[in-house]
């Protein structure tokens, strides 16, 4: 696991794409987004079909096609310093084959920001651009609209990362110790199914991971944990922050199964950080190296996430 490189911070005035790789965008959310990006001065531009909705597959903001060549055109764009996703669901999976990835390597670094089924495009740019990426808060998502801290965290990390460069966890130590090693991860489920695909590392080795999902029932989630150790795709980690399980069973049942399936790797591990499908959302940096320190709660950036 090596470090990635790190694009530069946004400012005044920057110019920011908003795409939908995955699904249906709401655009009540998608206006109430686009002013909130407004409002920190920023020039927001929703992609072309940031709107649509597959005719077949209801579940798609748009044919793979459509929802590719937004991404890709964003990315190309020069007068574009940031790609922003609209809202997860379900459906990156089937445009990363699509992207014509020596191009994007060509139009150089930005920023990238989504989460949740975003992994699958944070796993890309790591693994074809070398990029270092943001795993936060959704443009139309309504946490993100509705929460002034998810909003003002992510603010912060685009414009003055500096001063976010130690993040504290909102839980506690399930396992303690410290670690160092470089951002990995997101999330659990989308980890899991990119086991031995194109696109994805083929492990964490070295890497402070991070884990979250929403709407699993804790056997569900053992599965997915399950899967990357019997893959050896959790060998060598370092360390491991877990983020929210938004709907998936009461906290008192996750634990226990969370203990039991990564208590074996002898790792520092930080639960209930903050980050993923909860109320203000920290957003935290992929593909940078940092420490944790599971029985202090924080994860310190050995340098801020953007240039």
């Amino acid at each position: 696991m090596t470090e990635l490189t790190r694009p530069a911070r946004l400012a005044a005035g920057a110019r920011v794409a908003v795409v939908a790789p995955s699904g249906p965008v709401v655009e009540e959310r998608l206006q109430a987004g686009l002013d909130i990006l407004r409002g920190w001065d920023l020039d927001p531009v929703a992609a072309p079909h940031v709107l649509a909705t597959d005719g077949d597959l209801g579940y798609l903001a748009g044919s793979d096609a459509e929802r590719a060549a937004d991404l890709q055109r964003a990315w190309c764009d020069p007068s574009v310093s940031a790609v922003l996703c609209a809202r997860g669901g379900y459906g990156a999976q089937r445009l990363v084959d699509l992207l014509d990835w020596d191009a994007m390597r060509a139009a150089g670094p930005k920023v990238f920001v989504g989460f949740s089924d975003a992994t699958v495009l944070h796993e890309a740019f790591a693994t074809r651009l070398g990029l270092a990426t943001l795993y936060g808060p959704v443009a139309a998502g309504a946490d993100f609209v509705k929460s002034t801290e998810a909003q003002e965290h992510l603010r912060a990390t685009l414009f003055a990362p500096e001063t976010v460069r130690t993040i504290p966890s909102r839980g506690a130590a399930l396992l303690g110790g410290r670690a160092t090693g470089v951002t990995v991860g997101g999330c659990l489920r989308l980890l899991a199914t990119g086991v031995g695909t194109p696109h994805t590392r083929t492990g964490a080795r070295g890497g402070l991971l991070l884990l979250e999902d929403v709407g699993e029932a804790p056997y569900s989630l053992d599965r997915s944990i399950t899967q990357l150790l019997r893959s050896g795709w959790l060998d060598g980690v370092a360390g491991i922050l877990l983020g929210s399980w938004d709907r998936c069973g009461p906290y008192e049942r996750v634990r226990p199964m969370l203990l039991d399936r990564l208590g074996g790797l002898g790792v520092p591990v930080l639960e209930e950080f903050g980050f993923g499908h909860c109320e203000a959302a920290l957003t935290m940096p992929l593909g940078v190296a940092a420490e944790v320190d599971a029985d202090a709660g924080t994860l310190t950036l050995r340098e801020p996430a953007l240039r």
